[in-house]
């Protein structure tokens, strides 16, 4: 008999119900900002599910947010080296939930930031509360994470515009860009989880890894991969995320 899934790590809780997984971040007093640990709880948990041939992956947040995004709070006391592969396992993270076989479904509210954004707009099925606002300011500091990602589920024009003015966008906005699907309280995520269970059920992995084979563009991911290196491993990181954490400040 397979025992169910468990998380060896406290900030990430994995329930198992059946074929439908839910992984909430669970760092409320970091607003569930994505440590190290955290990111590699996530992966793993990832590829568990693969392996267990889950139907459903559920992303949501303990707390008041989904998630705050990469996690600043250590970032003086790592070489540059150390921040390049933080940022490019978050990639990898971002690219094994863009490619699994699972359905997916997040489940926001809250501020969210950044990588947080990022792991929102991955899963395909996308509802949030109407608290909720999201904004992606890596490119303040030349990070380009996420930016073809989020081209290509809401149009060129407008995530330019978006990530050009590193703008906070509301519920409202996020529907009628197709960032999310729907406006859903918490309340009511029980019945969305249900819908989309049924909805996972009707294929078996293997259909659902052809149809997301079929229906998402190959070449994104080299792409996707090269800007996040080429742009995370320029000279002076550290610095450029200082400066934009003090502007951030003023």
């Amino acid at each position: 008999m397979t025992l169910p899934y468990r998380s060896s790590n406290p900030s990430l809780n994995v329930d198992c119900a059946g074929k439908v997984w839910t992984l909430t971040l669970n760092r409320p007093d970091k607003r569930n900002a994505l440590s190290a640990d955290l990111v590699e709880a996530l992966i793993a948990a990832v590829q568990a599910a693969e392996q267990a041939q889950a139907d459903l992956l559920i992303l949501r947040g303990e707390g008041r947010n989904f998630s705050a995004g990469f996690d600043f709070s250590d970032y003086e006391q790592h070489s540059e080296g150390d921040l390049v592969l933080r940022f490019i396992r978050i990639e990898t993270l971002l690219q094994m939930l863009a490619q699994t076989s699972c359905a997916t479904l997040a489940l926001a509210h809250g501020q969210n930031f950044g990588a947080g954004v990022d792991l929102i707009a991955v899963c395909r099925q996308r509802v949030a509360s109407a608290d909720a606002r999201f904004r992606m300011p890596g490119l303040q500091f030349g990070l380009a994470l996420g930016t073809g990602r989020l081209s290509a589920l809401i149009g060129g024009q407008q995530a330019h515009q978006l990530l050009a003015g590193s703008l906070v966008f509301d519920t409202a906005k996020a529907e009628q860009l197709g960032f999310i699907e729907s406006v859903q309280e918490p309340e009511q995520w029980s019945a969305v989880i249900e819908q989309a269970a049924q909805t996972a059920s009707l294929l078996d992995s293997t259909s659902r890894t052809y149809l997301h084979q079929l229906t998402s563009c190959p070449e994104q991911a080299d792409r996707d991969i090269a800007a996040l290196v080429r742009s995370a491993s320029a000279p002076g990181i550290k610095e450029r995320i200082a400066a934009f954490r003090q502007a951030a400040k003023s």
